[in-house]
């Protein structure tokens, strides 16, 4: 599995930083810290890059022999069909999608039809699909879409703390959709009781400091066989002003790579 890094690491200074962090600062990222992949999500969508934009982009990573992947929010035919020739253009073997955008939230049997519909292209964009799983639905949903699909080129994207959202935990998820899963999000956190004791507060934190079995799913997809890249993320809660928070977040990015390259066996000679 490569190791890299997603633009959903840096979710804060995508928004907020001075200047915010753009492609080219995730691609400073990634060579700093001897990365072989970056992952464009839709919080720095493709689509909305110039064509020079996003052509010095793939000459700079070419450069870099730093790899591609994109992301994108919203499964449509229409939305598919643009990302898999953004990928044409990036030279990205991969394409993770969160299915659900805003109020757009499709059955799982549209889906099924969709993806059903959408394999030959998918195919003939040499292209790997991995649909994430992202608080609606289930792992179990997720394994029945992607076994019906009856395509290897679609997949899982598997987030360590999305599934929370769907009241499952880690373990179950893995459990589930390791054997699917082609592209893996990383991120931790804490889960604390409040003071009144009335339920649990979930909120993201440094890899490797909260609650999460992390390492020990990393270890149960790597044995799978089928994951291209593992990706650094995180859910850095705000500080008391975005300066705060954008450097909290920067901090937590390079703590986090440090440990999740370890976690892979990589070496260090480039942190710092």
């Amino acid at each position: 599995m490569h190791v890299g890094v997603s633009s959903f690491a840096f979710g804060w200074a995508v928004r907020h930083g001075t200047p915010p962090l753009d492609e080219r600062g995730l691609l400073a990222f990634a060579q700093r810290h001897g990365l072989s992949v970056m992952q464009l999500a839709d919080n720095l969508p493709a689509h909305a890059m110039s064509a020079d934009q996003l052509a010095a982009l793939v000459d700079a990573a070419r450069a870099a022999t730093i790899a591609i992947e994109l992301g994108a929010r919203g499964l449509t035919e229409a939305h598919l069909e643009t990302y898999l020739a953004l990928c044409g253009r990036c030279g990205a073997g991969l394409l993770r999608f969160v299915v659900d955008a805003g109020d757009y939230e499709p059955s799982a049997a549209s889906l099924r039809a969709l993806l059903a519909n959408a394999v030959p292209a998918i195919e003939a964009a040499q292209v790997t699909l991995a649909l994430e799983n992202h608080d609606r639905f289930t792992a179990a949903d997720l394994r029945r879409l992607v076994e019906d699909a009856g395509s290897t080129s679609i997949g899982i994207c598997l987030d360590t703390a999305n599934s929370l959202g769907a009241g499952e935990g880690l373990a179950a998820v893995v459990g589930e959709l390791a054997p699917l899963t082609v592209n893996m999000h990383v991120k931790d956190v804490t889960i604390t009781r409040p003071t009144h004791q009335m339920g649990f507060v979930v909120q993201g934190c440094d890899l490797g400091r909260g609650k999460l079995p992390i390492a020990e799913a990393i270890t149960q997809v790597r044995a799978a066989g089928r994951c291209h890249s593992v990706l650094l993320e995180s859910w850095m809660p705000p500080g008391h002003d975005h300066c705060a928070t954008v450097l909290a977040e920067r901090a937590s990015a390079e703590l986090g790579i440090r440990v999740l390259k370890r976690w892979m066996g990589m070496p260090r000679p480039m942190d710092g």
